[in-house]
């Protein structure tokens, strides 16, 4: 059984079991600080009964700065997942799924339209994963990974945009069914 709860400073170094699957992205000690401090209930981990961390999840509320608000690719108020990610060992238990649901209600309660992430095109059981949950792909942001997760000849890896509406959306202004024929570039991605 898995205890969920805010992170804390000190879960810096238990991350590290999580942080072992080539699809996950492992940041610098300074960014997992940035999100405790900046938006800490969007911040969660799961723990085993020993107190090992066996997921987390980060994530932000955001929305474009308004110099952009006329802009195609402008990003109302919306909740951004950063990682998500569960240990090897606590795979398929449901730990991904409440970790994403919770982070799903605090956006919800925070007003956000949708709930977006990045996810590499390469990563089948991650998509699969949140098609499941409702999340479709919106856009696919060319070469937005600066290296590839499954083949070392090549210099990057295309990311899939992926979003679910909350109920601010109720006429699902920011999500489409056509995602895959949508091509942008990172530069307009903020």
């Amino acid at each position: 059984m898995a205890n969920f709860r805010r992170f804390r400073p000190d879960d810096l170094n238990k991350l590290s079991k999580c942080n072992l699957d080539p699809f996950t992205e492992t940041y610098d000690l300074g960014f997992y600080l940035q999100y405790y401090a900046k938006w800490p209930s969007l911040f969660q981990v799961a723990e085993d009964q020993h107190g090992n961390i066996i997921g987390y999840i980060m994530g932000k509320l955001e929305s474009s700065p308004d110099v952009y608000r006329f802009s195609e690719h402008y990003l109302p108020w919306h909740a951004h997942i950063t990682a998500v990610t569960v240990a090897p060992e606590a795979r398929r238990l449901g730990i991904g799924k409440l970790l994403t649901e919770q982070l799903e209600v605090a956006a919800d309660a925070n007003g956000a339209w949708f709930v977006d992430l990045f996810v590499r095109v390469s990563n089948h059981k991650a998509i699969a994963f949140y098609k499941s949950m409702g999340y479709s792909v919106f856009r696919v942001v060319k070469d937005y990974y600066g290296e590839h997760s499954t083949d070392p000849t090549l210099s990057s890896e295309d990311a899939y945009d992926m979003r679910k509406p909350m109920k601010r959306d109720v006429k699902r202004q920011h999500v489409r069914d056509d995602g895959e024929k949508h091509e942008v570039d990172p530069s307009v991605v903020w």
